[in-house]
This record gives C-alpha cells, sequence and structure tokens, in this order.
C-alpha cells in the first residue's frame, strides 16, 4: 500500500494514505522514523474498523493526545436505517410514551429481563418401580418404564444427576399377591420401596428421595383408602395406616413422605406419628389440592391401580372447584406441612397461583401422566415441536408459582437446558 510520512513540530506523525485518508499519532522523541516505516504499513493494511492502535504502541495519553488534536481513530459508519418494503403506508408516529417492544427487541435483552427460569434443581423425576429384572415398557407413556429396582432403576438415576436432577418419587408396582382390602403391604418394612429407598441411599447419599403415601398401589380395590362394604372410604382407619406407612419410608431413608390420599386430618396425624418415632426431620410434601382429574389414566395403567368399582371423587377435589383449594391449603399448613402441591399442573396453573398468593410454603406442581403423554402424541403425530412444548409448558408452571415440579420430563428437559443433543 502506499503511504506518506511526515512529522509536524509538534512531534505528530502524520500518514497519509493513496486513497486520500489521514491518520495520526505522537512521536515519542527515542522512535526512529524507521521504526514507523516497519510498522505503519501493516497497521494500514488492515480495515479502519480493525486497526489495533494498542498494538502500534500509543499509551493512554498519546491516544488521548490523538483524539484532542482532531486525529480520531476511525470506527464503522453510522448504521443505515432499515427500509420498509415497497407499498408501506406513510403514517404518523403513534403518540406512545411506552413501547413494551423496546425490551424485546433482541435476544440479549429478553434474555436479561426474563423473569421465569427454568433449571434441573426445579425438577423431581417420577420413577414407577417393580420386582423384576427387565425395564417394562409402559405403552400408554412413551419413553417411560417400570424400572427393575435393582438395575434400570439405578441406570436412570445414575443418567438424572449426570444432568443435575438429584431429587425423585418413587411409585411401586405392587405384584396382585400382596394386595389386600386394608393395604398392609404399605408398610411392610421389606416391602419394595423401603428396600429401594436403602438401595438408593447407599449407592447415592446425598440424593432427595420422596415417597408416595397412599393406599391404592397395595389395596385389591384400587382406592387410596380402606373401602367398607357399602363402597364408602374410611377416613380414619385410612389415617391409621398411612402413618404406619410414612413411618415404615422414613425409616428406610426417605427424606419427603408425600400423602396423596386426600384423606381429611391425615397431614396432622402423620406428623405426630413421624415425630413419635424420632423422625421430626423427615418432611411432608402435602398434595393439598388434588383434583378428581381425567388426566391419571397412564398413571393408573403404569402402576395397574385402576379402581376396582366407582371413582375417587368422594375424596379428591371436584375440578370446578377454586376457592375449596384455599381451605386444603390452610388445613395443611396448620397441621404441619412442609410443601403445598397442586395436580395436574397445567389445567390448573389458576389454583398453583392462588397457592403461591396465600401461603409462604414451598408449592410443588405435578404434571401429570396425561399432560406428558398429550405432548408426546402430539408430536409423535407432528402436530407440534416436542421440545418446545415440553419446556414452554414447564416455564408456565413455573411462571404460575410453582417451585419445583414433578415431571416425566425432567430427564428430558435437564439434557436441554445442559445442552446436551436429544
Amino acid at each position: 500500500m502506499a503511504y506518506s510520512l511526515s512529522i509536524n513540530p509538534t512531534n505528530l506523525l502524520a500518514v497519509k494514505t493513496q486513497d486520500g485518508k489521514s491518520y495520526g499519532c505522537l512521536m515519542h522523541t527515542k522512535r526512529s522514523l524507521r521504526q514507523w516505516h516497519l510498522f505503519t504499513p501493516r497497521a494500514i493494511a488492515q480495515p479502519e474498523s480493525k486497526i489495533d492502535y494498542k498494538r502500534l504502541g500509543l499509551s493512554i495519553e498519546e491516544a488521548e493526545a490523538a483524539v484532542i488534536n482532531g486525529n480520531v481513530p476511525p470506527a464503522p459508519p453510522v448504521p443505515a436505517k432499515p427500509k420498509a418494503p415497497a407499498g408501506t403506508p406513510v403514517v404518523p408516529l403513534l403518540p406512545l410514551t411506552r413501547r413494551p417492544r423496546r425490551n424485546r427487541k433482541s435476544a440479549a435483552l429478553r434474555a436479561a429481563f426474563q423473569e421465569t427460569t427454568v433449571s434441573p434443581q426445579n425438577f423431581i423425576l417420577p420413577l414407577f418401580i417393580h420386582e423384576g429384572e427387565a425395564d417394562a415398557p409402559i405403552g400408554a407413556m412413551p419413553g417411560c418404564y417400570r424400572l427393575g429396582w435393582r438395575h434400570g432403576l439405578l441406570e436412570e438415576v445414575y443418567k438424572a444427576r449426570d444432568v443435575g436432577v438429584n431429587s425423585v418419587v418413587l411409585f411401586p408396582k405392587i405384584p396382585d399377591a400382596l394386595k389386600s382390602a386394608t393395604g398392609d403391604e404399605a408398610y411392610n418394612e421389606n416391602g419394595l420401596v423401603p428396600r429401594t429407598i436403602r438401595l438408593l441411599k447407599d449407592k447415592y447419599p446425598d440424593i432427595v428421595i420422596y415417597t408416595d403415601v397412599a393406599l391404592d398401589p397395595y389395596s385389591c380395590d384400587g382406592h387410596d383408602g380402606i373401602v367398607s362394604e357399602d363402597g364408602t372410604i374410611m377416613n380414619d382407619e385410612t389415617v391409621h395406616q398411612l402413618c404406619k406407612q410414612a413411618v415404615a419410608q422414613a425409616r428406610a431413608g426417605a427424606d419427603v413422605v408425600s400423602p396423596s390420599d386426600m384423606m381429611d386430618g391425615r397431614v396432622g396425624a402423620i406428623r405426630s406419628a413421624l415425630d413419635a418415632a424420632g423422625y421430626e426431620d423427615v418432611s411432608i410434601m402435602a398434595y393439598t389440592a388434588k383434583y378428581a382429574s381425567a388426566f391419571y389414566g397412564p398413571f393408573r395403567e403404569a402402576l395397574d391401580s385402576n379402581p376396582r368399582f366407582g371413582d375417587k371423587k368422594t375424596y379428591q377435589m371436584n375440578p370446578a372447584n377454586y376457592r375449596e383449594a384455599l381451605i386444603e391449603t390452610h388445613e395443611d399448613e396448620a397441621e404441619g406441612a412442609d410443601i403445598l402441591m397442586v395436580k395436574p399442573a397445567m389445567p390448573y396453573l389458576d389454583v398453583i397461583r392462588l397457592l403461591r398468593d396465600n401461603s409462604c410454603l414451598p408449592i410443588s406442581a405435578y404434571q401429570v401422566s396425561g399432560e406428558y403423554s398429550m405432548i408426546k402424541a402430539a408430536a409423535a403425530n407432528g402436530m407440534l415441536d416436542e421440545e418446545k412444548a415440553m419446556m414452554e409448558s414447564l416455564l408456565c408452571i413455573r411462571r404460575a408459582g410453582a417451585d419445583v415440579i414433578l415431571t416425566y420430563f425432567a430427564l428430558e428437559a435437564a439434557r436441554y437446558l445442559c445442552g446436551e443433543k436429544r
């Protein structure tokens, strides 16, 4: 590149290129003109926006002096305003002092102002376990299995922990021969759930284990409580059994027991039973607002726990009711619950927000099997993007007020958040 050099009386080196552009900087008295001849062409050969003045050897003071003398380093030009497409009408500017879109105009701004986030620490992974060695696929829940408690379970927990999910909740498939009208197998200390808890704690001591406290997996009637001969679900007698079940789980090493039965007074009774047995540090996650929902179908297939007769509407909540959730919230809080749950999640976002606004306790939400299977089925038929729908659904549950989410998507979502390809 052709250029010319000159030094004026103020020791300012002027560099003029062939295309008429000028550059300038102060000359240090000990530097020779020959040094500038050797160095300057390499600098000038660079695009103006990429000239590194620090590499030219200028100190901060020299660079400032050059600017003061009117020799401002080149910078990219002011960007041109994008043109509207042909035919765009010319209209006067709307008299808006606030334009909310300004905070959404770039990915960086959207990320900076995002109010709700989702992380693997927000997930509790539900796991179905059985006595078998092999894992058995669940037809109504693609990607989910009944896991062999000694092998498949440990592998699944390992994969979950690898992407930051360190909380699980256990649901057992109990052999029919062990089911009874009173669900006594629920508090067998060598039963499937206590054995599994001990195995997990031995392998992964820091894992957080939630357990389900209810009689339906152990009942020959498929209900959450003991059934009288006229079909009534017996409340107080069921609570007695649930207390023994919770203590057995705590003794095995459970961190959080979760009564899902919806019997009246069970949280307070379980709290008293745990404290009396020396497990005052074991937490209770109460299924506070558990609705009699149609979205539980795939789950009942997974555990083979459909009611033998009738439904669960005499103890689970009416989907039409909103204020009733506050009654359950106040009772569970007063009885000593540590965490309150809403189940299902997506159809009941308003109830999640209701509990969030009326309680200082942590709120959990259960994205149930029907919610999971609907997204899977729609994605399999090309009706939506599974990954985007999965993440949006979880974000909405968090936005509604849930601190933690029980979700069958926990492993997939955590992998997405960790940047792993599916």
